[in-house]
């Protein structure tokens, strides 16, 4: 079932003062966040008091309410990081720290054409399509219908409405993709590998597979598989931890938590058909038994930073 939603006109980013209906975070002191949708007449209750919906509407961004408790709130529009971890979910979220090594390292540009399996709770789609904007377009394949619902659900929150640039196809993806001359595919599930065929064909020469697994054992089948089919030149795979630090006065130090390890990322470039790669060489370990020089893949060193 393909439920496209051209046509429909994508919400200006939101800006200004808070509107009725605007979702609106209060944080506390403490930093405590409680996440509130703007009506008026209606009103902000907790513990400590309670803060008008009519005080806060009207107002800039930034602004501080005092509770009827005399607590003080900062308010804030959620950005989309704080959505993402908060939204209803189905299938579990892809953290925005691997949300923006998606976009980044799959190299999603406005007006891409992506390919995304599956579609899980709609966190990394809300990425996506922010990432290729109005003149691209997302095509997401979910297996399970429940599923597909809860991110249609949250997207259509998160942009007050069906985005334009946005499809999505209860199916397998193996199944159910007709894409042609697609720039690049996002693979959140739990076995990509199967879907490599399909991929291949899916992408235009330079184009670009991104994997995102939670084990080892799944990103070295994905990896193997992505080397022996043949279409793909080698590739690369990674992860991303998270450290925040607590800074103040002459304490500065890590925090005590961090968001370790959430998953696996390997992205891997789609040659030109009939084309195979050249084997990388390079020189055998100390200690090898023979003085030869091998030729098996080598990983490619990751993009050197910007000075």
């Amino acid at each position: 079932m393909t439920e496209p939603t051209a046509g429909s006109a994508m919400p200006a980013a939101p800006h200004g003062p808070f509107r009725p209906g605007d979702r609106v975070q209060l944080t506390d002191p403490k930093g405590r966040v409680n996440t509130v949708t703007l009506q008026p007449g209606k009103l902000y209750h907790s513990h400590k008091g309670a803060i008008p919906h009519d005080e806060i509407i009207g107002s800039p961004e930034g602004s501080v309410f005092r509770s009827t408790g005399g607590t003080e709130y900062l308010a804030f529009r959620p950005l989309l990081a704080d959505y993402a971890l908060r939204m209803p979910r189905g299938a579990a979220v892809v953290y925005p720290k691997d949300a923006a090594q998606i976009v980044t390292m799959a190299d999603i540009f406005p007006g891409a054409r992506v390919v995304e399996a599956g579609a899980g709770s709609g966190a990394l789609t809300c990425w996506l399509l922010r990432a290729v904007g109005e003149h691209g377009m997302v095509s997401s394949y979910e297996r399970r219908e429940d599923f597909a619902g809860i991110a249609r659900t949250n997207v259509e929150t998160y942009f007050g409405g069906p985005h334009p640039a946005w499809r999505l196809t209860v199916g397998s993806l193996e199944d159910a993709l007709t894409d042609t001359d697609v720039d690049r595919v996002v693979l959140d599930m739990l076995a990509p590998w199967e879907c490599v065929d399909a991929v291949a064909k899916a992408l235009v020469p330079g184009g670009l597979v991104c994997a995102y697994v939670a084990t080892t054992t799944q990103l070295s089948r994905v990896v193997e598989t992505l080397r022996e089919h043949g279409a793909f030149a080698e590739p690369y795979a990674f992860e991303t931890l998270l450290r925040s630090w607590h800074v103040e006065g002459l304490a500065v130090r890590p925090d005590h938590r961090m968001v370790g390890h959430t998953g696996f990322l390997a992205t891997a470039r789609r040659l030109a058909d009939g084309v195979r790669p050249p084997v990388r060489r390079r020189r055998p370990a100390k200690g090898a038994q023979t003085g030869e020089t091998t030729e098996i893949p080598e990983t490619p060193e990751p993009p050197a930073p910007l000075d």
